[in-house]
């Protein structure tokens, strides 16, 4: 069965005043958890809050929008944070130093 036929049976059997409510009420969920999303810095990878933050973040993903920058247990070049940061930086290829936080990507000088 495809998704819109399943979707026509499921709001055939819902009464027709509680459809556009149920509507508002789950894109107000996604903008919220989008927007809880945006200024919610990820918790540390051993947090008991990495749970609520994967479902406000799953959630906030449902109308398409990015994966937040950071993750938990990510580095910024959303690599598992147990790679060495000097394989990151050979893999990029960027000097060393330059996948740090708050510092743009510096391109390695051009083969002469």
């Amino acid at each position: 069965m495809d998704p819109n036929t399943l979707l026509q049976d499921v709001l055939s059997l819902l009464p027709t005043q509680y459809a556009g409510d149920i509507a508002v009420i789950v894109s107000f969920l996604i903008s919220a958890c989008a927007l809880i999303a945006r200024f919610w810095r990820p918790p540390d990878p051993a947090s008991r809050w990495v749970v609520v933050w994967t479902i406000v973040t799953a959630i906030a993903q449902a109308r398409g929008w990015n994966l937040p920058a950071y993750q938990p247990g990510k580095k910024a070049a959303m690599v598992p944070a147990t790679v060495p940061r000097q394989t990151v930086e050979q893999m990029l290829d960027v000097p060393p130093g330059s996948t740090r936080p708050g510092r743009p990507p510096a391109r390695a000088s051009p083969p002469g």
